[in-house]
């Protein structure tokens, strides 16, 4: 064993926290690839499942998306369980089945879409796996915690981008067994752990009025290993900040009282959650991924100006209630008037960019 990920210092190149001064920013590249998830000129909620197959060119070609973001965002989530531990990482002692089923997956994803960069060699329950960003190159034995150097989940989730809840079927429904959430937004694992499918979304507006979240359930409680589904969803935050969980609001939440129309272009960003749901197969838990990705309202203009004007749209016709729940209706009405100065209003193409004749980022 050569190193852990907890071992690993990694010198990121992007910071997401005031004390780094959030040295994030974006590629041209890294901004066009992106999941966009305004399908339409008009938001309201819904769960927009799918097949979750590789789909377009850009973040959708991977079962678990990684970008030019990778060792930073590891190394952030490091800095995170560093300095909170207890907080952003639990699992219930029950759940190491599921672990390994997490660990299982995300490893065989990694190695068979990036294997430029991660390798994963098998014999028998003998592993060797090698994470070149990270400079790992690890053995252990699939199925005895005793050969890693903490949780699987943890040692697993430390090297992948993205959240991860695990949660089991139990009484018909799902209920949350163990999370790895260092990009929590305004919510806290230590306060959901041990809730269900109905509780953990009750603070949704409409979604029980609308009938949504029932059959979601009996949908979810379907599916099968190997059939993965996925949706998007979003919200705006302010700063490239991961992590906005309820834990830290006092650190975050004075921020958003400081958006104008004038700095709403480089303080807003749009926070993209890329949700791939996937049935386990030894443990028959599910895992719910949210992989984060963070554009500014600037970026967009510069490099989706299309995309721009679709989300001009969106928030302009939002939902206040909806505004209210993402938690950004102190600064709503500043992100629609700096936008509104980048839309001509001409016509745009409808549905998500990665399917055909979808809204594509614009620009040259």
């Amino acid at each position: 064993m050569t190193a852990t990920p907890e071992s690993v210092e990694s010198t990121p190149i992007e910071t997401y926290t005031p004390e780094g001064e959030y040295l994030f920013r974006n590629s041209r590249e890294a901004v066009r690839r992106l999941p966009f998830p305004f399908p339409d000129d008009e938001y309201m909620y819904s769960m927009n499942l799918e097949p979750h197959v590789p789909a377009g060119d850009g973040a959708l070609m991977a079962a678990f998306d990684i970008d030019e973001h990778y060792v930073s965002e590891c190394a952030h989530r490091a800095q995170m369980l560093r300095e909170m531990p207890g907080v952003h990482y639990i699992a219930l002692p029950h759940m190491m089945e599921a672990q390994w089923d997490l660990l299982e997956l995300i490893f065989e994803s990694y190695a068979r879409d990036f294997p430029e960069h991660f390798t994963l060699l098998k014999n028998g329950n003998e592993w060797r796996w090698q994470n070149r960003p990270l400079g790992i190159d690890d053995v252990f034995t699939f199925g005895d915690p005793t050969t890693l150097p903490m949780d699987p989940m943890e040692y697993a989730t430390r090297q992948a981008q993205g959240e991860f809840v695990v949660l089991e079927e139990k009484d018909n429904t799902l209920v949350i067994g163990a999370g790895m959430t260092t990009q929590r937004a305004d919510y806290s694992l230590q306060f959901n752990m041990g809730m269900n499918f109905a509780e953990f979304h009750g603070p949704v507006p409409k979604l029980h009025e609308m009938g949504i979240l029932d059959r979601a359930l009996k949908f979810l409680l379907r599916m099968k290993p190997g059939h993965p589904v996925r949706r998007v969803n979003w919200s705006l935050t302010v700063h490239p900040r991961l992590e906005t969980s309820v834990e830290t609001l006092p650190e975050w939440a004075p921020d958003r009282a400081t958006v104008t129309p004038e700095n709403a272009g480089e303080m807003v960003y749009l926070r993209i959650e890329l949700q791939p749901l996937h049935r386990l197969p030894r443990s028959n838990g599910m895992v719910f991924p949210v992989r984060t990705y963070l554009v500014s309202l600037a970026e967009l203009v510069d490099h989706a100006p299309d995309w721009a004007k679709r989300l001009h749209r969106a928030l302009a016709s939002l939902d206040p209630e909806l505004a209210d729940y993402k938690g950004f209706h102190r600064y709503h009405a500043a992100a629609v008037a700096w936008l509104s100065q980048h839309d001509d209003g001409a016509p745009l193409a409808t549905g998500y960019p990665w399917i055909e004749d979808g809204i594509q980022p614009g620009g040259n």
